[in-house]
């Protein structure tokens, strides 16, 4: 029996057996380079390539990430040793600007919110609402409590259409409970910060945002 001599895979993905160039499919079997398609060949390249830069550029935004939030932390620490005050409203919010007013750096904190039992108390005090308003309920506000209170594929309700019947300006008394029964329902599970950047030509130019998006860049 011939002896198996295999070698590691290279970066182009081809493994080498008994001298012998070989390239792994997505059912982990090892396929003779030759019997390859050209255009398979060519995709699996332009993809590799790809992802190559993908990765690395990846690596940079986490390393910028990182010094970035460094760099904030230490300033905002400097501030509150000199000043005896932290630098951003109570959510955490901070702003930083250069001193010719041209560049911007803003820390934005986003709340994530999940809800309790009192949201069943809510959708009870809502639907008798809507029961004894009948014909004179208007259909949008109907529809909006039937997207609010349906589940998402992950067994989460919509937040957004919660959120939109707490900006009804609804006066009966039960929906004025509901209101308060959601209120109380809201729990924030965590949060996370997002950092933008901005720059203006001049000082009365609007902002525009330098964009770190590849859905975004250069639109």
């Amino acid at each position: 029996m011939e002896a198996v001599i295999l070698e590691d895979e290279d970066q182009n993905g081809i493994v080498r057996v008994n001298g012998r160039d070989y390239m792994a499919d997505a059912k982990g079997q090892l396929v003779p380079v030759e019997n390859i398609k050209p255009q398979d060949r060519l995709e699996d390249e332009i993809v590799r390539k790809i992802m190559g830069y993908a990765l690395d550029l990846s690596a940079q935004i986490t390393r910028f990430r990182g010094h970035t939030m460094a760099d904030l932390g230490e300033f905002d620490a400097l501030l509150e040793q000199d000043y005896g005050a932290k630098k951003g409203g109570k959510k955490g919010n901070r702003t930083y600007q250069d001193f010719g007013g041209l560049m911007k750096v803003q820390v934005q904190v986003a709340d994530f919110v999940d809800f309790g039992p009192q949201l069943q108390v809510a959708k009870t005090l809502i639907d008798e609402c809507l029961n004894e308003w009948a014909a004179d309920s208007r259909p949008e506000i109907r529809a909006l409590v039937t997207r609010a209170f349906q589940t998402e594929k992950q067994g989460q309700i919509n937040r957004s259409d919660i959120f939109m019947l707490l900006r009804l300006d609804i006066t009966d008394e039960r929906w004025v409970k509901a209101m308060e029964a959601i209120r109380d329902a809201m729990r924030v599970t965590g949060s996370k910060e997002y950092i933008r950047f901005y720059l203006r030509d001049r000082v009365t130019d609007p902002w525009r945002s330098v964009t770190i998006d590849l859905a975004k860049a250069g639109a």
